[in-house]
């Protein structure tokens, strides 16, 4: 019989991300106690939340240690929602401004 052995990977790892999403987070709480406002504060808020989304994907989920193509089939279709939310997006935004110019 064959036995299967898992890969166990170094702690030292875990470590690292665990104090990385700490300084992300508390670089993310900073965004709001330094007062930032508008299109900046948004940016820097999406920014942080997507690095940390990406690191707890890519070690915690161990995706940075799978195969291509599983990687592909579990990351792509939410980035094919976003392009499509993205393409709502503007097209309401068209819609929108239609209606202001021709019920104005």
């Amino acid at each position: 019989m064959e036995s299967t052995q898992g890969v166990a990977h170094p702690i030292g790892i875990y470590l690292k991300i665990w104090f990385l999403l700490f300084v992300l987070s508390t670089l993310s709480y900073m965004v709001d106690y330094m007062g930032f406002q508008s299109y900046l504060r948004w940016t820097l808020i999406l920014i942080f939340m997507f690095l940390k989304a990406g690191f707890i994907v890519a070690i915690f989920m161990h995706m940075a240690w799978e195969r291509l193509a599983l990687a592909f089939a579990i990351l792509c279709p939410p980035l094919v929602i976003l392009v499509l939310i993205c393409l709502m997006s503007l097209e309401a935004d068209y819609t929108f401004f239609t209606r202001l110019t021709f019920f104005s």
